[in-house]
Parts: C-alpha cells; sequence; structure tokens
C-alpha cells in the first residue's frame, strides 16, 4: 500500500497573519457596512426625496447593491495583480481605495443642495467601495491559508470573517447613537460622522498591512514554477468547474444582506419597529458570530468543510422565516432572540467555513483570482438580494413570506453547489487545487 503524503508546507506565521487580517478586515468593512445602514435609515431621505416613501427606500437600498456590481469587475483586476505580484499589495491597495471613497461619501451634497448630481456621485462612490472590498476578503483569505499549518486551515482563515463581523459590529454600534439625534441633525450632519471617521480607519490600517509579510506559499510559487503571465487564462482553463462551484455557493451571502439590510429597512420603515432596538440585533448577533465563527472552523477542521456548511445553509433557510415572522409580529423578544440565532450562530457555520473552503480548490497559482471572481459573482447576487427582496414582498401581515422563499431557494443552490464538490480538509496545502491527489491522513501532518 502506498503510504499517504505527508505535507512539505513551508512554515509561516499563522497567528500574525490571522491578527492582520482580523484587524484589516474589521477596518475595511466597517467603511462597506456603514453604506448598508446609512441607505436604509436615511438615504431615502438625504438623497431620495423626490420619491414617494417606498419608492425611495427602494432607490436607497439599489444603491448598496451597486456596490456589489462593481465587485467582480475589480476580482477580475485585483484577482490578477495578486497572483502576479503577491497578496500584500493587493491587501495595501483595497484599504486606501476604500478609505478614500467612503471618507468622500460622508463630504457629498444633499439633493436639495445639488439636485440629481448628489445620487450620481453616491453611486459612484459605491462603485469604488466595491472594487476595493472584491480583493479585500480574498487577499486576505489567500494570506491566512498560505500561511496556516494544514490541518488548522479552517480555524485560521475564519479570522478574516471574524474582522469583518467585528466591523459590522462597529458600523452598526457607531450608528446608534447618530440615530437617536433628533430628526433635524440626523439628516444634515449626523449620518456623515460615519463615514468620516474613515479617515482614521484608513491611517491605522496602512500602518498594519504595510507590515504583513507574503506569504511562503506564493514565494515559492514565484521560486520554483513562476507566475502566470495571464492567471484568469489559466483559470478558467484548469478550474473552471471550481469557479462555477464558488459562484453558486456564495449566494449564501444573500442571508447576511437580506438580513442587515432588507429586515431592518422593513423593521424600521413598514412595521414602524425602534430604529435603535433593531440596530442593537444586529450588534449582538454580530458580537454572537465573533465566538461561533472560529468554534465553527475549528469543527471544520476536524470532520470536514461540506458537513458543517450545508448544515448551517439548512438552518439559514428556516430561520429567516422565523425572524421575519417575529418583525411582522412586532415582537422584540422573538426579534431578538431569532435573530441572534439566524445571523449570530447558524449563519456562521457558512461563514467560518468558505473562506478555506473556497481557496483550497485552487492551485496557489490562480488561487486568490479564484476566490475573488467566484465569490465576487455570487456577491453581485447577494448584493441585490435586498432589492429583490423589496420588490417582491407583499402587503399586509404574510408579505414577508415571499421574501422567505426567496431566501430558501438561494440556500437550496448553495447546497447543491457544495453537497457537489469534492472534500478539502485532509489534504496537502502543496496540493491543493490539484486533481486526482489522494487525500491524506491527517496524523501524518504536523503543524510547522
Amino acid at each position: 500500500m502506498t503510504p499517504n503524503p505527508v505535507s512539505t508546507h513551508p512554515a509561516g506565521k499563522p497567528r500574525q497573519a490571522a491578527i492582520a487580517a482580523w484587524i484589516g478586515s474589521a477596518l475595511e468593512y466597517y467603511d462597506f457596512f456603514i453604506y448598508g445602514t446609512a441607505a436604509a435609515l436615511v438615504f431615502n431621505k438625504v438623497f431620495f426625496p423626490a420619491s414617494d416613501p417606498a419608492t425611495g427606500t427602494l432607490l436607497a437600498v439599489a444603491t448598496f447593491g451597486v456596490g456589489y456590481v462593481a465587485r467582480p469587475i475589480g476580482a477580475f483586476l485585483l484577482g490578477h495583480v495578486g497572483d502576479r505580484s503577491g497578496r500584500k499589495k493587493v491587501l495595501v491597495f483595497t484599504l486606501l481605495l476604500m478609505g478614500a471613497a467612503t471618507f468622500a461619501v460622508g463630504c457629498l451634497p444633499t439633493y436639495h443642495q445639488a439636485g440629481v448630481l448628489a445620487p450620481i456621485l453616491l453611486v459612484v462612490l459605491r462603485l469604488l467601495q466595491g472594487l476595493s472590498a472584491a480583493g479585500e476578503q480574498a487577499g486576505a483569505n489567500a494570506m491566512t491559508l498560505e500561511h496556516a499549518p494544514p490541518h488548522r486551515r479552517a480555524y485560521y482563515t475564519s479570522f478574516t470573517l471574524s474582522g469583518t463581523q467585528a466591523g459590522q459590529i462597529l458600523a452598526t454600534a457607531v450608528f446608534l447613537p447618530v440615530a437617536a439625534l433628533p430628526e433635524q441633525a440626523l439628516l444634515s450632519w449626523g449620518w456623515r460622522v460615519p463615514f468620516w471617521a474613515s479617515f482614521l480607519v484608513v491611517v491605522i490600517g496602512y500602518v498594519i498591512r504595510r507590515r504583513l509579510e507574503e506569504t511562503p506559499v506564493f514565494e515559492r510559487q514565484v521560486a520554483t514554477g513562476g507566475t502566470a503571465r495571464f492567471p484568469v487564462a489559466v483559470l478558467f482553463r484548469e478550474h473552471w468547474r471550481d469557479v462555477l462551484r464558488v459562484v453558486l455557493a456564495s449566494t449564501i451571502a444573500s442571508v447576511s444582506t437580506i438580513f442587515s439590510v432588507y429586515a431592518l429597512s422593513y423593521a424600521v420603515n413598514t412595521v414602524e419597529l425602534d430604529r435603535s432596538a433593531m440596530l442593537w440585533v444586529g450588534v449582538l448577533a454580530n458580537a454572537a458570530a465573533l465566538v461561533a465563527l472560529p468554534l465553527f472552523a475549528a469543527l471544520a477542521d476536524r470532520v470536514g468543510r461540506k458537513p458543517v456548511f450545508v448544515a448551517g445553509s439548512a438552518g439559514c433557510a428556516a430561520l429567516m422565516f422565523g425572524y421575519l415572522a417575529a418583525i411582522s409580529a412586532g415582537s422584540y423578544p422573538l426579534i431578538f432572540l431569532v435573530g441572534i440565532a439566524l445571523f449570530g450562530v447558524v449563519y456562521s457555520a457558512t461563514n467560518g467555513i468558505w473562506p478555506a473552503y473556497y481557496g483550497e480548490m485552487f492551485t496557489a497559482e490562480v488561487r486568490l483570482s479564484g476566490m475573488a471572481i467566484g465569490t465576487q459573482i455570487g456577491f453581485a447576487i447577494a448584493g441585490f438580494a435586498p432589492t429583490i427582496a423589496a420588490a417582491i414582498a407583499g402587503t399586509g401581515a404574510g408579505g414577508w413570506i415571499g421574501v422567505g422563499v426567496f431566501t430558501a431557494a438561494l440556500c437550496a443552490v448553495n447546497i447543491a453547489a457544495v453537497g457537489s464538490g469534492r472534500e478539502t480538509y485532509r489534504v496537502p496545502t502543496e496540493h491543493l487545487g490539484m486533481r486526482g491527489n489522494r487525500a491524506p491522513d491527517p496524523t501524518t501532518q504536523q503543524a510547522p
């Protein structure tokens, strides 16, 4: 019998990479998520006041989705740079671009001051945010995965998503005092403060990311095989099935956008629930996710990626019905209970797994491109999920049911995509993405 291969994964710095990815992602996604909160709460009145309330809300939520349109474009561009020139360059660039665009949103004139030019500028800046976000998670995930020991890849890469959740906590928390302002102060200057705070975000994040070391996997790729002249061409020639699988699996992000944008808007603008209370649901759910993410990731390192992901996605499909029903009933105890269970716990079972699972489908030569392009096309669908949800929602007490069915259908798509894929948790890092390699016994793999 041929012995299982022993990993020759070069020693990296997994803790440093994970901490840098966590902090950088938290700062980056603070910028990205404050836009979604503002779109749900104030942009319909600041940038689209000429519309009736329902149309204004729909247009404001649609600008949130516009950022996701730019993400596939950014994925092609930044994926190419990351696979040709290194992960670190992408991470520094994305932070600077995101910070500049976010600060500029806080400086925009309102519709009353500049007319139609105001929402046009808003959309342009949201597109720049999308370009930045396209390379952020893929770059950070590639960085941590390639530094991590083979038997703990999911655990260490989950810190990228923990950082994303922390950024969402910060983005929601900063709006709590802002949302409590009198209406006139909120609409005139209050909503701008979280965007102006991004200047500090850029300074802190730039210092952290400049100190990052390139991954040993990428350095070995450069030293031994070199980098592809056109990584995307190699990607679609040799890995197109995995790109498609990542696209379909990434529709799970619709749970996040519907929870964070549509459900918040539905609760505040339709059911007329307390704005601050609904923001606290997001804060507490994300706080729970900070604990749940590494736990589910550690579980996936022991039992595999697929069972944890599929169970989490199925749970999200079921709990979204409960969450929207609780909002419709106006029951704050149920809203908090189901909201935290849905977004803080069950969604974390998928969110903690995909940073490793998607990256493990590709070789180092095309890893950043594969993750970036696959996820960002899937996330583009998720970005417009709140807009679609708002459009299909019915009227009356049961109007939310169609949104629940829509969310469940998207979960079914990503369950099918993941369920049909190969398991990767026992494959040595240097064999990832290679077809026909036998999965080794994890007991033969030693931590560096």
